[in-house]
């Protein structure tokens, strides 16, 4: 049988099926994420998803949920762009092309919501970097990113 994906929203009937994925990714290496609770989690899927802005997806391949993408769209002045926020595949289907096909039907379903852009931050040297430079992704030569 071949595989099926299909792009989906994160909404609230995704919510605690991400929650589980996002904890269960980010806690591995080369994140370690430690989380206070898995309410936190959840309170911060909550605060995007209530954001007027938001725009997140999941990706279902066959039965299960393995990859979800937590973002919105941002105003610039040649129209909107998708802000990914927080993008992950789950640990055990990794490098395996899964996380670019889920870029690419994002892609597909930001042009059809005519925004024009996408952008995100991650951090230099982790392999989250190699994964976006492959999926042509350029660093903007003059942007910093600063923080307070």
């Amino acid at each position: 049988m071949k595989d099926q994906f299909n792009l989906l929203p994160l909404d609230d009937d995704l919510l605690e099926t991400c929650v589980d994925l996002f904890i269960e990714t980010f806690s591995l290496a080369p994140w370690n994420d430690v989380y206070e609770s898995r309410d936190q989690v959840a309170a911060f899927f909550k605060r995007h998803m209530n954001n007027n802005y938001f725009l997140g997806y999941a990706l279902k391949l066959n039965e299960e949920i393995v990859a979800l993408s937590i973002g919105f769209q941002k105003p610039w002045i040649k129209g909107m762009e998708y802000y990914i926020d927080e993008f992950c595949v789950k640990d055990t289907i990794q490098h395996k092309g899964i996380g670019s096909q889920f870029l690419a039907l994002i892609e597909a379903d930001i042009k059809d919501k005519q925004l024009n852009a996408i952008l995100l931050n991650t951090n230099k040297g982790f392999p989250a970097e190699r994964f976006y430079l492959k999926n042509g992704f350029e660093p903007l030569a003059d942007i910093v990113v600063l923080a307070k």
